[in-house]
């Protein structure tokens, strides 16, 4: 059996619109690099956050 990973060793990044952190999630394995954002909610208003 293979041995889950605490939360804490998961990579995080800083979301440039509300400047909080969020982790890596399982749906982003593919894309990880891509995200820059941490909800839709972020996404759509990346441009008020300028």
């Amino acid at each position: 059996m293979v041995r889950q990973r605490s939360k804490s060793d998961l990579p995080t990044k800083i979301c440039p619109v509300c400047g909080r952190p969020f982790t890596w999630r399982k749906k982003w394995a593919e894309c990880w690099d891509d995200v820059k954002y941490c909800s839709e909610r972020c996404r759509r208003r990346k441009s008020q956050a300028n």
